[in-house]
C-alpha cells in the first residue's frame, strides 16, 4: 500500500458510507494532479518526504474529512453559546449553594474532621458540576446537530432582545442596579456605546433554572451526593424524610412548575409588571399554605445512626425563640443534640419563608394598584 492509499484510507474512515467512494475518487485526482505538477516543476519523481509534504499541505485526514461532513463542526455554536454559558453558570451557583448547605449541616453536627467535610463538599460540587456541564453540552450539541431553534430565537421581536443579556454576567441582578439607573445620565440616543443597563430578566432566569433543578431532584432524576446524610462525630447518620413530604409531594411539584412557568414568561417579558404581579399573588398564597402545612406537621425528618438509634427533626412555633437561636450549636453533638439543632434551624427557615411570601403578596398587590 503506497502513501496515497494510506492517506485516503484514513480520510475514508471518517466519511459516510454512501459518499465515501465519490469523495475518495475526487481526493485521489486532486493528490495525483498535485504530485504531477510538482514532478514537472522539479523534472524528476518525488521522494517520499516530498510526497508527504504535499499531503500535509492538503490537510490532516480528520480536517479533510470534516470539509465533506454534513452538519455543524462544533458542539455549541456561537448562537447557542450565550444561553449555554448562562445555564452552566447559574446551575453551578445552585450546586454551590446546595453543597454549602450540606457543609453547614456537617459542621454544626460536630464532625471531628472539618477539613474532611470541606473536602467532601468540594468533591461533591466538582463531580456534580462536571455532570451539569456535560448534560448542558449534550443538550446544546443536539440542538446544534439537528438545527433545533426555539421560536424565541428564530421569530424574535425587539422587546424580546433582553434575553440575550443572559450571556453578560454584568447585566444580571437588575433589580439591585435598576434603582440607581435613573441617577446616571442616559447616553445619547445616537451613541454606539451607551451605558450598560442591567437586564431586568436575570433574576427570573436564575429562579427558573434553580426551580428546574429542584424539580428534577424532587422527582428523583437529579441526585446530590451526601445531601441526605449527616456526620456525627465521625459516624454517618441517614436522613429519612417524614410522611409530610410524601403527602405534599404533588402540591410542591405543581407549585414549582407553575412558578417556573411564571419565571419563563417574566424572562422574556420582564416589563409586564402587572401581569406578573397577578400571577405571583396566588402563587405566594399557595406557598404560604404549603409552609403552614409543613410547620403544622411538626415532624420533618428522622436521623438514624449506624446502631439503629433514631432522633426526630421536629418542632413548632415555640422554637421561634431568640435565645434558642443564640445558643444554636452549643448543645450536645450526639444524635439527639444534632436533631434538636436542625429542628431549630428548620423552624426559623419556615418562619423566614412565610415572612418572605407574605411580603411578596403585599408587594405584588401594590404593583397592581399603583399608577
Amino acid at each position: 500500500m503506497d502513501m496515497i492509499d494510506r492517506y485516503l484510507n484514513a480520510v475514508a474512515a471518517q466519511l459516510p458510507q454512501d459518499e465515501r467512494a465519490d469523495i475518495v475518487a475526487e481526493l485521489r485526482d486532486l493528490i495525483l494532479s498535485r504530485f504531477e505538477a510538482k514532478e514537472e516543476e522539479l523534472g524528476r519523481p518525488l521522494t517520499e518526504d516530498e510526497q508527504e509534504e504535499i499531503l500535509r499541505e492538503i490537510g490532516h485526514p480528520l480536517v479533510v474529512s470534516a470539509r465533506y461532513r454534513k452538519g455543524p463542526d462544533h458542539l455549541v455554536g456561537p448562537e447557542l453559546f450565550p444561553y449555554w454559558l448562562f445555564g452552566v453558570k447559574a446551575g453551578l451557583l445552585v450546586l454551590l449553594t446546595v453543597q454549602a448547605i450540606g457543609l453547614f449541616i456537617h459542621l454544626i453536627s460536630g464532625t471531628d474532621d472539618a477539613g474532611q467535610a470541606i473536602s467532601r463538599a468540594f468533591h461533591g460540587f466538582f463531580s456534580s458540576g462536571l455532570t451539569l456541564i456535560g448534560a448542558a453540552t449534550v443538550a446544546a450539541a443536539i440542538f446544534e446537530h439537528y438545527d433545533i431553534r426555539p421560536k424565541w430565537m428564530t421569530q424574535w421581536r425587539v422587546q424580546d432582545l433582553g434575553a440575550f443579556g443572559l450571556s453578560d454576567p454584568a447585566t444580571w441582578g437588575a433589580s439591585v442596579g435598576a434603582a440607581n439607573a435613573t441617577k446616571t445620565p442616559a447616553a445619547p440616543s445616537w451613541s454606539l456605546s451607551p451605558r450598560v443597563r442591567p437586564w431586568p430578566g436575570g433574576e427570573y432566569a436564575f429562579s427558573f433554572i434553580a426551580l428546574g433543578m429542584f424539580s428534577l431532584w424532587w422527582v428523583g432524576l437529579l441526585h446530590f451526593p451526601g445531601l441526605m446524610h449527616v456526620e456525627l462525630l465521625g459516624a454517618d447518620a441517614t436522613v429519612t424524610p417524614a410522611p409530610i413530604w410524601s403527602t405534599l409531594f404533588a402540591p410542591i411539584l405543581i407549585y414549582a412548575l407553575v412558578q417556573m412557568a411564571v419565571d419563563l414568561n417574566s424572562l422574556f417579558r420582564p416589563h409586564a409588571v402587572r401581569l406578573r404581579a397577578l400571577a405571583q399573588i396566588p402563587l405566594a398564597i399557595g406557598g404560604l399554605w404549603l409552609t403552614w402545612a409543613i410547620l403544622e406537621a411538626g415532624h420533618w425528618f428522622t436521623l438514624t445512626d449506624r446502631n439503629g438509634e433514631t432522633a426526630r427533626v421536629a418542632g413548632d412555633w415555640v422554637m421561634l425563640d431568640a435565645e434558642l437561636l443564640r445558643t444554636l450549636g452549643d448543645g450536645p453533638r450526639d444524635l439527639a443534640g444534632v436533631a434538636d439543632t436542625l429542628s431549630v434551624v428548620m423552624v426559623w427557615v419556615l418562619a423566614f419563608t412565610a415572612i418572605s411570601l407574605a411580603f411578596r403578596i403585599f408587594a405584588n398587590l401594590w404593583r397592581l394598584v399603583r399608577p
